[in-house]
């Protein structure tokens, strides 16, 4: 897919080609999910781990734990985690696939590639959602996709940058936009 019209994701300063172009994790995901997952790209831990949400004050762990009624998720060896999305028909993915960063901020996001979303909608067929997690992953999502025939919610970030709301508001904000996609 080409890259993004707009060099640096929040529409402001030019890239910068002396940042190394940084690549981003696979999808996970089986076709009977139901519901898509999209971040906008993973911050430095996780790409060092070559894990989701790999920052241990990134609440997103938490809140799937939360959300899908499995008490002690967050605490599993990561590939545990992991087939324990796909179990409750949940993807997991990027809307950027690659780009230009200085740090873990989406505000320092330059150069993007957007993940081919379209492709991923494709081997989806059973899904009825998508869920970004956080104002980047949702915008990147809609400029890839446009109107998909399906929901496409905005949800709080679950990056420990986005400190305004507590867990527990997290968790309920997730709740209410998921409900009617998770049962």
């Amino acid at each position: 897919m080409p890259p993004s019209s707009s060099p640096r994701a929040s529409g402001a300063n030019p890239a910068n080609p002396e940042l190394p172009r940084l690549v981003g994790l696979a999808p996970v995901f089986d076709a009977q999910a139901r519901l898509l997952v999209l971040g906008s790209f993973p911050g430095a831990a996780s790409l060092q781990a070559a894990q989701y949400y790999a920052h241990p004050r990134n609440a997103f762990w938490p809140v799937m734990e939360a959300l899908l009624g499995r008490p002690g998720l967050a605490a599993l060896p990561y590939a545990d985690r992991l087939q324990a999305l796909k179990r409750q028909r949940v993807a997991l993915w990027d809307a950027v696939a690659a780009c230009r960063r200085e740090g873990s901020l989406d505000t320092a996001i330059e150069d993007v590639l957007p993940s081919d979303l379209p492709q991923l909608l494709a081997r989806l067929p059973a899904l009825r959602a998508i869920a970004c997690n956080g104002a980047l992953a949702h915008r990147q999502t809609l400029r890839a996709l446009g109107e998909p025939g399906l929901p496409v919610l905005r949800l709080p970030s679950t990056s420990p940058a986005h400190a305004g709301l507590r867990l527990a508001d997290k968790i309920s904000a997730w709740r209410a936009g998921l409900a009617p996609y998770l049962a």
